[in-house]
């Protein structure tokens, strides 16, 4: 199980006798001394997450998993219910009883926590050597650095343990290491995925991000992920087009000074990419990039530290010894600023955003090396804070600026190390970015990861055409059946909460002869409650399709007495749909006559009457 993507753990789900069986043996191999982990599964913590999925995958309506059976890592800043969220300070561990907003939404969809990776602690840092934890050792050469600070998600996912990882991205976290193993790094526009659960850097700038081995994986998993989160005040969905043109100028932006040494292995990588986007008709446009390295400037030279004093801050004060010293000082640095230094700096942002936009206009994407360099660890551990400045020169200005970006393989080094390159958009063009990526890989072919198997292709004999046939099957979304009965109908005033999930149409129709419907008092929006009952009647309803991860959040939202059960409908079929417990009814009026919700209303439009 070396190195499966998505689509090839699918398939081995859906051929094992129990679809998290595959990810059960993946368990047994891995190791706690492994220092890319914080914490691996157990064994009831696992067996808790096959409970909870077979109880998915059971209910009626419910056609495909997208994810079933897949297994994943999670960044140790990111909660995961029953483990503990240590961020790579030990004194500062707690175990949540909730999920993270965007685990959730993974595990919904079929997916299988294995573990907690290790980090710079704090998320501060780009190198993956602050934390007590161990260091986290690159996946083609031991003596260098992984990169961070998501280091542990990047190393299991570049040795093929886990086909995707979540790590967070403030200043570069979700690339650097991507770029430095030969994997995947999407870094999504602000705001698309939400950060509920994840302990803060900068909460005004902070990303989840998704390593992968595939552009396909990044981009499946973020589209599950994403959805609104009221839980996130910073969280925004994508407007309706978000960038799916792959080349509409055909033309790239790259800096006039690459800040690589002359006759470097890296130099000599970056002029071959530059060769082959050439050849593949793409044209490149050389400029000075200054004003991103302005913009860079303000991040850790700015105020912006005093949000991490504001996220961090009091801890370090009641445990000061607990921080990596390298971590705390950059901290604290933050309390040398005050609030006329903020707003002096958001004005000074606010020119050079101006300034980049106007640059950036007229390109596909700004493509610049993911890092400039790959120090050894002995080098970064003696000269920490210039050499991860030097580390985030290309990707400390990208969330400053509202940007997205995706880090991917590059041309092999001389040396046979791995080199980066990252392409960068305007806001909302993630899709753009993963089109232009899938292209670039499509004509490099790399090895995913440092796994040395091909890029995207399935190995000959790994998947017979039947198990291929099943990997397709299993990769189409999951939803369930929801039937609506009152305020969700169509042109009822809650019906926008179905609208918002991006909930599908499907049919009116009505129940079997079996139930009654009541109008409740005291609701607001009005609203009824129908409950089964053997002198019944059939009752209008809608059909509505939803994804198993939005009917989660639309469950959630619902208040008593009203619930979710299975309804019969008049053809047989038994569907979820709205159903009152009975203490509510005792005092409603029984309003089955009228066959529906919309009839009454239309009644009592008619007679006058107040619903």
């Amino acid at each position: 199980m070396s190195a499966w993507t998505i689509p090839e753990w699918r398939a081995a789900a859906s051929r094992a006798r129990y679809p998290w069986d595959p990810t059960h043996t993946l368990l047994e191999q891995l190791t706690a001394d492994d220092p890319a982990w914080i914490t691996l599964v157990d064994e009831a913590h696992f067996r808790r997450q096959c409970e909870a999925l077979h109880n998915i995958i059971r209910q009626p309506g419910i056609h495909r998993l997208p994810l079933l059976g897949v297994p994943f890592a999670v960044k140790d800043n990111i909660d995961v219910a029953g483990l503990p969220t240590t961020a790579a300070c030990p004194e500062f561990a707690r175990v949540p009883d909730e999920d993270a907003f965007v685990v959730k939404r993974l595990r919904a969809a079929g997916a299988l926590v294995v573990g907690k990776t290790n980090l710079d602690q704090f998320a501060t840092g780009l190198s993956g050597t602050r934390s007590p934890f161990g260091v986290v050792p690159n996946t083609f050469d031991p003596m260098r650095i992984c990169g961070g600070s998501s280091s542990g998600s990047a190393s299991v996912v570049a040795r093929g343990l886990v086909p995707f990882a979540l790590g967070t991205d403030t200043a570069g976290s979700g690339r650097v290491p991507a770029g430095l193993n030969n994997i995947i790094g999407l870094k999504p526009t602000r705001g698309l995925l939400s950060t509920h659960g994840v302990v803060p850097a900068c909460r005004t700038l902070d990303c989840i991000s998704v390593f992968s081995l595939t552009v396909a994986d990044a981009m499946e998993v973020t589209s599950i992920c994403a959805a609104p989160d009221g839980g996130d005040p910073y969280s925004r969905p994508a407007p309706a087009r978000s960038g799916t043109e792959a080349h509409p100028h055909d033309c790239l932006l790259v800096p006039a000074d690459p800040d690589l040494e002359a006759g470097s292995p890296e130099h000599h990588a970056w002029e071959q990419a530059l060769e082959m986007f050439a050849a593949q008709g793409i044209r490149v446009h050389a400029a000075d990039l200054s004003v991103l390295d302005e913009v860079a400037a303000l991040l850790y030279e700015g105020p912006w530290l005093a949000e991490r004093d504001a996220a961090i801050g009091g801890f370090i004060d009641s445990a000061p010894d607990a921080v990596h010293p390298v971590v705390r000082d950059i901290i604290l640095e933050g309390r040398r600023f005050s609030a006329t230094d903020a707003f002096r700096a958001r004005h000074r942002l606010a020119e050079l955003s101006a300034r980049a936009a106007a640059l950036l206009a007229g390109h596909d994407a700004l493509l610049v090396p993911t890092v400039p360099l790959h120090p050894r660890i002995d080098e970064m551990l003696a000269d920490p804070v210039r050499l991860n400045a030097r580390l985030g020169r290309y990707s400390n200005f990208v969330n400053l600026l509202d940007w997205s970006a995706i880090a991917v393989p590059g041309p092999r080094r001389s040396d046979g190390l791995p080199f980066g390159l990252t392409l960068i958009g305007d806001t909302w063009n993630d899709n753009r970015l993963c089109a232009l990526a899938r292209t670039w890989l499509d004509g490099l072919t790399p090895t995913l990861g440092a796994t040395g198997r091909a890029y995207n292709p399935l190995p000959p004999g790994e998947l017979d055409e039947d198990d291929t046939t099943s990997a397709a099957e299993a990769a189409e979304p999951a939803h369930i059946t929801l039937a609506v009965v009152g305020a969700h109908l169509r042109g009822m005033p809650l019906n926008h909460q179905l609208l918002e999930r991006s909930a599908r149409f499907l049919e009116a129709t009505r129940t079997a002869p079996r139930y009654r419907l009541h109008a409740l008092s005291g609701t607001k929006p009005p609203k009824p409650g129908l409950s089964r009952a053997e002198a019944g009647a059939a009752i209008d309803v809608e059909l509505w399709s939803l994804g198993v991860a939005e009917f989660g959040s639309f469950v959630a939202a619902i208040p008593p007495p009203l619930g979710i059960g299975s309804i019969e409908l008049d053809d047989g079929r038994w569907v979820k749909g709205f159903i009152c417990e009975g203490h509510a009814l005792e005092h409603a009026s029984d309003i089955t006559p009228h066959g529906g919700w919309k009839a009454y209303l239309e009644h009592c439009s008619r007679q006058g009457l107040k619903p």
